[in-house]
């Protein structure tokens, strides 16, 4: 199993060097495992590059079995632990930007000091991808949109707003709220979230189709093209806090929504870390912007 760790811990830094260094090994050693797990299988799993390591065509069809066999050892450590009440253990989870931003420090910093034994793994992704992760294993929950997933067990979290967002020397920037079929006829800048996504469901529903322009995966470098001039967009209120673009905000007619939901397979596939830790966010919720 350490093998497996090993190529996993690999593939995920993109380095021998870096993953030697986390798992404590000397390269050398991690170089041997890995060549010994080649030999086995009489498949080369990596190409070594300067500039990294990634998987080769075969070590990309092998790999997810890989990954799948080492997240259930975990989770059967897990389980472990858990029985023998010990305060350690890791948590996984699939995160959208803003709430890595905006959530997730103070929900990290407060929790550790609880349990510092506890490690966090996160993944940030969109709709789509977090709910592949969680159902294949690859992290324990999500945040998620309820809408959006399906075959998942959900713990509702918050409703907020979504705003639009235009340059500020946008004639639109002088309307208080400006109204959805307004937005649909300027260049919009769509964020990537999956195959779901609000304010597309907001514009279906009175009619319209939105003039996209671009799509993107990450709401900062929306926000940088909006004041930049390249067009417009609807981002999530949370998102928008604490940041110092030179963009106007607006509230919409009608308004968007996004509802926020954690989403995981089943209450008892759940390790006792990530059950400590959402019983926790659900407690301060109130907290919470």
């Amino acid at each position: 199993m350490k093998r497996f760790i090993a190529l996993q811990k690999i593939v995920e830094l993109g380095s021998f060097s870096k993953a030697a260094e986390k798992l404590g090994y000397t390269q050398s050693a991690l170089s041997q495992m890995i060549s010994s797990l080649e030999n086995e299988f009489s498949v080369q799993l990596l190409n070594r590059f300067r500039t990294g390591t990634k998987l080769t065509l075969e070590g990309e069809k092998i790999y997810p079995l890989i990954e799948k066999m080492v997240n259930q050892y975990f989770m059967v450590i897990e389980k472990v632990k858990e029985i023998r009440g010990l305060e350690t253990g890791i948590v996984r989870m699939g995160t959208l930007a803003s709430i890595s931003a905006h959530w997730l420090p103070g929900l990290l910093k407060d929790f550790q000091n609880l349990y510092p034994g506890v490690e966090f793994v996160i993944h940030q992704g969109d709709y789509t991808s977090i709910q592949e992760w969680i159902k294949t294993g690859a992290i324990d929950f999500g945040f998620v949109n309820p809408d959006a997933v399906s075959g998942l067990e959900l713990i509702m979290l918050k409703k907020g707003e979504m705003l639009a967002i235009v340059p500020q020397n946008h004639p639109l920037a002088k309307e208080t709220i400006i109204p959805l079929d307004r937005l649909a006829e300027e260049p919009f800048l769509l964020l990537e979230e999956g195959h779901y996504y609000e304010p597309l469901e907001a514009f279906q529903q009175i009619g319209k189709t939105p003039n996209i322009k671009y799509t993107i995966h990450d709401d900062y470098a929306i926000m940088t093209m909006v004041e930049a001039g390249l067009g417009v967009s609807i981002l999530a209120e949370l998102v928008l806090h604490r940041t110092n673009y030179r963009i106007s905000l607006h509230q919409t007619d009608p308004p968007v929504y996004r509802t926020l939901a954690i989403g995981y397979k089943d209450q008892e596939s759940l390790p006792i870390a990530s059950q400590r830790f959402i019983k926790y966010l659900t407690q301060h919720l109130a907290e919470l912007p």
